[in-house]
């Protein structure tokens, strides 16, 4: 399996290439977009502009690319707003021309109507379809496997089994990727993508790749149902404290979701107390990092390769850049403890002992 890790800013490339990681993605929004839509019309559903969380001039993309030629790591550009109005779709499709010119072939993409519309406009670039997107189940990824997906980011909330069915449906049929690559080769090269798309029609080609979560930012919601705004305007709707209740009395719990049922990563920084770290018994490092802290997946690495994963993602964008090192460096460790154990409880022994010898944040992806 291979660490796609999440990029800031174009010079975290090199340190998280070197700390171990496999290959990145990244936001990219003009800022023309921005001056011109705003907030409340994203293009990525990360409009933030006061903390390193996209790019936002093709001038970094060109460097970027440069440093892709020589690390030979790939970075997929993400798009992932769950809908655009229809002026969009052009401007869309120009800015991801403009990027493949200069090597951005792989594009995370959540909108259904955007990947149709760039098969239909001669637009062959790598689709991921995004965890954003919220696939339900095996048929719907199928349906959407017809536009030539590469790969597959299944959305947070997922148990190993519906992930094994997705793949076992719609993954690669006889255990090589050869076929797939014969794919991605003739969208690179056709005029039109009608052949690629019958061929995914007849059943014959299948999704040679996916990804699951795997480290930090595990939220309450799924994104594919969240219409919260991330931008610098207003705070974030998943980092608002609230009361667990019923719809049916409209009365809240008497427990308020804080830092005793969560470890208030999803609050803001002012719910949570100044002594935190020493209120918990975390095994937070002196400069207050935890792997994990915010979300975590470690233990699940056996049970995700046994489901047909090929890439865990590693969310942290806009985090602190010492931290996603010490991220990458960490599943890297867990991935090599993977392949030397025998079975589950093995590796669950190894991995804890030398990952988390005082414990772990307990904020399970994968329960």
């Amino acid at each position: 399996m291979k660490i796609v890790a999440g990029l800031g800013s174009i010079d975290e490339y090199i340190k998280f290439a070197k700390a171990g990681a496999d290959e990145f993605f990244c936001g990219y929004v003009p800022y023309s977009w921005s001056q011109k839509y705003g907030t409340v019309l994203p293009l990525n559903r990360r409009e933030v502009l006061c903390y390193n969380v996209q790019l936002g001039a093709f001038s970094e993309l060109e460097i970027l690319s440069g440093m892709m030629k020589k690390y030979e790591k790939p970075v997929h550009l993400t798009f992932n707003s769950l809908y655009y109005i229809p002026e969009q779709y052009p401007e869309i499709a120009g800015i991801i021309s403009q990027c493949m010119k200069i090597g951005f072939h792989s594009y995370i993409i959540a909108d259904p109507a955007l990947m149709v519309y760039l098969r239909e406009n001669g637009i062959n670039c790598e689709i991921h379809l995004s965890g954003e997107c919220g696939e339900i189940n095996s048929q719907m990824v199928a349906s959407l496997g017809k536009l030539g997906l590469k790969r597959v980011i299944f959305h947070r909330k997922n148990t190993f089994e519906d992930m094994r069915a997705v793949v076992d449906k719609c993954g690669k049929k006889d255990g090589t990727d050869a076929a797939n690559v014969e794919m991605l080769k003739d969208m690179d090269t056709a005029d039109d993508y009608s052949s690629v798309r019958e061929r995914c029609e007849s059943g014959t080609e299948r999704i040679p790749e996916f990804e699951a979560f795997v480290l930090n930012e595990m939220c309450q919601f799924t994104g594919a149902f969240c219409n919260s705004l991330h931008c610098d305007e207003m705070g974030y709707l998943c980092k608002v404290p609230y009361q667990i209740g019923t719809l049916k009395t409209g009365n809240a719990g008497s427990e308020i979701f804080n830092q005793e049922i969560n470890g208030g990563h999803l609050l803001p920084d002012g719910f949570v107390p100044d002594d935190f770290h020493s209120l918990h018994d975390f095994s937070y490092d002196s400069a207050g990092y935890l792997c994990g802290e915010t979300g975590c997946g470690l233990c699940a690495l056996y049970q995700l390769k046994q489901a047909g994963i090929t890439h865990l993602k590693l969310v942290g964008r806009g985090n602190y850049t010492d931290y996603m090192e010490k991220d990458i460096r960490n599943l890297r460790m867990a991935l090599n403890i993977l392949k030397e154990s025998a079975d589950e409880m093995e590796f669950r022994r190894k991995m804890k002992l030398q990952i988390f010898p005082s414990g772990c944040s307990k904020n399970c992806y994968y329960q």
